[in-house]
Formats: C-alpha cells, sequence, structure tokens
C-alpha cells in the first residue's frame, strides 16, 4: 500500500518522491506573475455567459508612444508645417515679396515723332542749337536742377536728398554717357538698379520687344551706332525733378526732362551737316529706406517721346534717328493687336516744325 499522498499502485517510477518535490519544476517568481496575461472572470460573468473562468488579458505596452500621443505629435508637425508654408506665401509678410510685385509694373512707351519735311542741318551745331527751343537749355548734367530737398512723414531731409542725388545720377548715366548713347555700354545704368530688375533689364537688352516691358530705350538712351554719332559732346538739358512719399515704405521721385543732342552720319568727319535729336523722358523712380541707403533707384514708368524718326522704325532696341536732309519714310507705325493684352499699343506721333531748329 502506498501512503496517503501517494496513488494506490504507488509512486510512478522515475517521478517526484514526495508532495513538495510534485511542483519544484514550477517557479512562480516575480516576472512570471507580471507577465500573466489571465484574469478571472466574476462570479456574474461566469453564471451569465457560461464563460470559461478566466479571459485573456490585452498584453501591457512596454516602451514607445500610445496612439494618442503619436496623433498628438502628428497634428503638431502638421500645425508647424503649415504656419512655415503660410509665412513664405503670405503676399503681406516681406518687403523683399512686395520688390518681386513692383519689379514687375515697370512699364515703357516709346512715341516716335515724325518730321512733316526734310530735316534741317548746319555744319556749325551751335547754330542749330541757337535756332532751335533748346537755345536757352543748359549743357549736360548742369541741366538735371535739383529742387530743394524736404523731409516727409517717413524720410529724412537726408534720404530725400540722397533719393534725388541717385535719380539724377541715373539721368546722366542713361542719356548723356556717350559709352551709353552710342558704345552699347549697360552696366553704368544697370549699377544703379537694385538687383531684382536686373532680370528684365537685362531680358530687355538680351530680347527686345515693343511690349512695354522689355524696351531697351525705355530704360536708357540708344542710338544706332552703325548710323549715327554725335557731333557734339555738349548735349543741352532740361527738366525737373520732384519727389513726394507714396506711403510710410515708399518715396517716389518723377522726372521729366527734355535731352537735346547733335548728330551726323557716322565716319562723316566734322565737316557734314549735322540736325538735331530731341528726346523727352518721363520717369518715375520708388525708393524704400534700403534702396535709399544703397544709392539704386527703381525704375516704374518710363514715357518717351523722341524725333525726328520715321513711324514705322523699331524704336524697341535703338532710336534710328533721321539726320539732316532726310524725311520720314511713308506709312503709319507698326501694327497693333488688340486682342494682345500684355502688349503696348503701337503709337506715334507728328514732330511740330517748332520744335526743329530754323535755319
Amino acid at each position: 500500500m502506498g501512503g496517503p499522498g501517494e496513488p494506490p499502485e504507488g509512486a510512478p517510477e522515475g517521478g517526484p518522491a514526495g508532495g513538495e518535490d510534485e511542483y519544484r519544476s514550477v517557479v512562480f517568481d516575480e516576472s512570471f506573475v507580471r507577465a500573466a496575461r489571465l484574469q478571472e472572470f466574476s462570479a456574474q460573468e461566469r453564471i451569465a455567459d457560461h464563460a470559461p473562468a478566466v479571459r485573456r488579458r490585452p498584453p501591457v505596452r512596454r516602451g514607445g508612444l500610445s496612439r494618442q500621443a503619436l496623433v498628438l505629435v502628428l497634428l503638431i508637425a502638421l500645425a508647424f508645417g503649415t504656419a512655415i508654408y503660410m509665412g513664405v506665401r503670405h503676399p503681406y509678410e516681406s518687403p523683399a515679396a512686395m520688390r518681386d510685385v513692383e519689379a514687375s509694373l515697370f512699364r515703357a512707351t516709346v512715341v516716335p515723332l515724325a518730321p512733316e519735311g526734310k530735316v534741317p542741318g548746319a555744319t556749325d551745331p551751335e547754330q542749330l542749337y541757337a535756332h532751335s527751343p533748346a537755345a536757352r537749355f543748359r549743357i549736360g548734367a548742369a541741366g538735371i536742377t535739383m529742387p530743394a530737398a524736404r523731409d516727409t512723414s517717413h524720410f529724412s531731409q537726408t534720404q530725400v536728398s540722397s533719393a534725388l542725388d541717385t535719380v539724377k545720377e541715373y539721368l546722366v548715366r542713361s542719356a548723356l554717357y556717350p559709352e551709353v548713347l552710342t558704345g552699347g555700354q549697360t552696366r553704368p545704368v544697370r549699377v544703379l538698379l537694385p538687383a531684382d530688375q536686373h532680370l528684365q533689364f537685362d531680358e530687355s537688352l538680351s530680347h527686345p520687344a515693343a511690349d512695354g516691358r522689355h524696351t531697351v530705350t525705355g530704360w536708357l538712351v540708344r542710338f544706332d551706332a552703325k548710323s549715327v554719332e554725335l557731333a557734339d559732346p555738349r548735349i543741352r538739358v532740361q527738366g525737373t525733378l520732384r519727389a513726394t512719399e507714396t506711403d510710410s515704405t515708399f518715396l517716389e521721385v518723377t522726372a521729366d526732362h527734355t535731352f537735346v543732342y547733335a548728330l551726323r552720319p557716322v565716319g562723316a568727319g566734322a565737316g557734314a551737316e549735322a540736325s538735331l535729336f530731341t528726346v523727352r523722358r518721363e520717369m518715375r523712380f520708388r525708393f524704400d529706406h534700403n534702396d535709399v541707403r544703397l544709392h539704386q533707384a527703381q525704375l516704374t514708368v518710363s514715357y518717351v517721346q523722341a524725333g525726328p524718326l520715321s513711324c514705322g522704325g523699331n524704336v524697341a532696341e535703338a532710336l534710328s534717328p533721321l539726320l539732316a536732309g532726310q524725311t520720314a519714310k511713308t506709312g503709319g507705325p507698326a501694327g497693333t493687336d488688340p486682342f494682345a493684352t500684355d502688349r503696348a499699343t503701337a503709337v506715334c506721333g507728328t514732330l511740330a516744325a517748332g520744335a526743329l531748329p530754323k535755319v
């Protein structure tokens, strides 16, 4: 007979000998208890559902972010990215963004003025000037007189004076420098423009067009060097400058000047007849405080009347003046397409007889 704790047949052969040894291979240490995934159902749950006495518990997450925390992080990242995007795209954020828009507002209109008869000439340019409306004009930069500089609400007197000086320098370089007029130089003018206008200026030079945006002769005075040259370097000038504050950010300077040039055929020599050529330039420049500091002038509008010229000529790239004894070619200005809304309207005028010297 076996003992009271053993089956009738006795303890199995090779089995543990005693109750204490029976569970020796099962160790209920702390890590085992924590890892247990069974949870006992309540008595009521077992009666109602006849379910097993235990149910499996969901595994406890160890480490990492919970789903709610992950969603929160994603929302914050999305909001931050949206804020950055809106900051870049917002049209009122920075003066640089505003300047990009304003730079595209540059418009140039060049109106050729055709004479009704032959262009008068003389071998002495002084004789031509003396018998023309330019008789009392000053010579060169002296004809660009400076108004009294007064401070505005947001620009000091010194800043206004600096802006006026910059515009005068632009007018001198773009309309009086011989290397610009007939030598094809553009750098003296380009360096006075702000960087965000360089692209439009360069495109005008590389691909000139009468579209009001890429007209070389709107930026500067340029003659066709293959046909004409200066007969007298003492160019006559008269006009006005005016500075006004348009708002708290910008100062606008308006320039209205008439330039009169004595020209003759290229290579003809001092004995050849010369004739007068007149260019009236009405220009508007805009400055912010940074432009004033850097001595740069943003050109926004250029309205030019020039003659004597033929109406059908291309004045976008260079001016081809009619010289002494020549008459305007027959025909009107180049055709205008009213459906091309992004292009300037072709215009041409008649040069009044009183604008020519009476010799």
